[in-house]
C-alpha cells in the first residue's frame, strides 16, 4: 500500500518546537552529507528505509534550501531481519509526526509521498510508472546482502547521470565482527554493485566508508 502522508493531520499531532527521536543512527553522518549535498543540491529524493524519520527531517530542512523538494519515503514500517516488529512499535507514528515538523520548518514547498511497501516493490512501480529521474537516492533498508544489492540494482536504473545513491552501514554486519556472514551484510552486496556496474558508477574514494557515496556516470 501507499499512501501520500497527510500532513495536516500530521501537523496537528506535532509539536513543531521538537523532533522525537529514540534512536541516533544518523547524526554522526551529516559532515560527510552535506558535503554531497551541497555539491548536488537535489530536489528530487528517494530515502528506503525512513524509521522514525530522523535522516528523513534532515533531508528536508537541508535540501529545502535549494529549491522546492520532492521526496519519496519507503519503508514498511514492519521491522526486519534486525529490527523485530516489537522493536517498531509507535515507529511510524513518530515518523509522521517528526516529518510533519520538517515540513513545517521547510524554508520551502515539500511534496513528500510515503510509501509503505517494500522496496524492491515500491522501486519496481517506481520504474513502471516512469517517474523522472532522482538526484539522490539514499539506502538505508533491509541490510543483507541480497536486499540491498535489489535496492542498489533498481535505484540505478532511477538515478539521473550524475546523481548519488547514498549506502548506509557499508561496514555494519548483525552478528559480532569475528562471527559476521556475509550475505548479512550491507558490504558484500555494495561490493558486488559497483563492481559489476564499474563502468557505470564512480565511487568516491574520499569520504569514510561507513556508509559507501556513488555517483552515476552512464547509463
Amino acid at each position: 500500500m501507499q499512501n501520500v502522508l497527510n500532513i495536516e493531520d500530521a501537523r496537528r499531532a506535532a509539536n513543531h518546537d521538537a523532533y522525537s527521536f529514540s534512536q541516533d543512527w544518523f547524526s554522526h553522518h551529516i559532515p560527510s552529507i552535506d558535503r554531497i549535498l551541497k555539491r548536488l543540491r537535489p530536489t528530487r529524493l528517494i530515502e528506503i528505509g525512513c524509521y522514525e524519520g530522523r535522516s528523513t527531517s534532515y533531508l528536508i530542512e537541508r535540501c529545502a534550501e535549494f529549491g522546492a523538494l520532492q521526496i519519496h519515503c519507503v519503508d514498511t514500517w514492519q521491522g526486519s531481519a534486525d529490527l523485530s516488529p516489537e522493536k517498531m512499535d509507535g515507529v511510524e507514528q513518530r515518523f509522521d509526526r517528526n516529518i510533519a515538523t520538517a515540513i513545517g520548518r521547510a524554508a520551502a514547498d515539500i511534496a513528500l509521498r510515503k510509501i509503505r511497501q517494500r522496496s524492491d516493490v515500491a522501486l519496481a512501480g517506481l520504474i513502471t510508472e516512469r517517474a523522472d529521474p532522482f538526484d539522490l537516492i539514499y539506502i538505508d533498508g533491509s541490510h543483507t546482502a541480497p536486499d540491498v544489492l535489489v535496492d542498489a540494482v533498481l535505484a540505478f536504473q532511477l538515478l539521473r547521470i550524475g546523481g548519488v545513491m547514498i549506502f548506509d552501514d557499508y561496514l555494519w554486519s548483525m552478528e559480532p565482527a569475528l562471527k559476521a556472514d556475509p550475505l548479512n551484510t550491507p558490504k558484500l552486496a555494495v561490493d558486488v554493485f559497483t563492481t559489476v556496474f564499474a563502468r557505470k558508477v564512480r565511487v568516491f574514494p574520499e569520504f569514510p566508508n561507513a556508509q559507501c557515496y556513488v555517483e552515476k556516470i552512464a547509463h
